[in-house]
């Protein structure tokens, strides 16, 4: 299985487009220890022809053009994009589909309330329904994934329910919004091949004992690291929210992945997602030293792995 990171910032990226903070302008200037890098997604093979995504960012058509293995190979219009899950209807998630609107074939797969979103918002029919199915996704049900066409691309997928919230933009549509809830609007996935298994978690708003016990044994752990502290974007004056009303985790505190993921046995541990504002994107920042001597990596764009 191979296993390329198209994407490993937030939303909005890093540097994002309206943020003046010194880590930003590090990013925008060159700096090499502030690496820029485009909004979350990976892409995995199990033969390096066929590729899955795993969310369609909005900065899907720069990160095709930053991987030869996802352009065009054969006649006119061709793309080596099998499939695509998505993982929630996040703007970050669901806006790439619209880079792949000109009638190329691939299947679509998301949980039943992530697919209302699409089916809700007739801009996503411009992805045609006759050449892209949208195959709905049940909780813990292990999917073989299949192209457009059926043939299977050798991978199996389990998805399992994350503690989560509705995308902002549906939040007043919710009553009480509940930031972390189990109810299909926050997916994690599992990938099995040839006994190899990576988990994919870059939403999540709690991790609970299940998460945990799942994590367990994984080869490879893509693990949500929005925000370094979780009342990081309050402390630096860019925003009036916590971590957890967010519907994220952070990497530090008692609560936060570092701790609560310490002595779970893990192949690599990775963090996915993080904003512009987690100084933990810096490589030079007492935050990375932290993290890595506690044997977590922090994802880059380009990123390579192989199981």
């Amino acid at each position: 299985m191979r296993v390329r990171v198209l994407g490993a910032a937030a939303g909005g990226g890093f540097p994002q487009w309206n943020a003046n903070s010194d880590a930003c302008r590090r990013a925008r200037h060159g700096d090499p220890l502030a690496r820029p890098a485009t909004q979350a997604s990976i892409a995995i093979s199990a033969d390096d022809r066929r590729w899955l995504l795993l969310n369609a960012s909005p900065d899907l058509r720069q990160q095709i053009e930053a991987m030869p293995a996802l352009q065009p190979r054969h006649g006119l219009r061709s793309s080596p994009i099998a499939a695509i899950v998505l993982t929630n209807s996040d703007v970050d998630a669901v806006a790439g589909l619209l880079h792949l609107r000109e009638g190329t074939p691939f299947a679509l797969y998301a949980h039943r309330k992530v697919l209302a979103v699409l089916d809700r918002n007739p801009i996503f029919e411009v992805v045609d329904r006759a050449v892209v199915p949208r195959r709905g996704l049940e909780s813990e049900d292990l999917v073989l994934v299949n192209d457009a066409a059926d043939e299977p691309l050798g991978l199996a997928v389990r998805p399992f329910l994350a503690p989560g919230k509705v995308p902002l933009y549906l939040e007043g549509e919710s009553g009480r919004l509940d930031t972390a809830a189990l109810d299909g609007d926050t997916l994690g996935v599992e990938i099995e091949v040839d006994g190899s298994r990576l988990v994919y978690l870059a939403n999540c708003a709690q991790l609970t004992p299940a998460l945990l016990d799942r994590m367990a044994g994984a080869d490879l752990l893509f693990l949500d690291g929005t925000l370094w502290r979780d009342d990081e974007m309050i402390e630096q004056g860019v925003g009036g929210k916590t971590g957890r009303r967010m519907g994220h985790i952070s990497m530090s505190g008692p609560d936060g992945a570092i701790a609560r993921l310490r002595g779970v046995p893990v192949g690599r541990r990775i963090f996915i997602h993080i904003n512009n504002t987690n100084p933990a994107l810096l490589a030079d920042s007492a935050e990375r030293a932290e993290l890595e001597a506690a044997g977590w990596e922090v994802a880059y764009d380009g990123m390579e792995l192989t199981l």
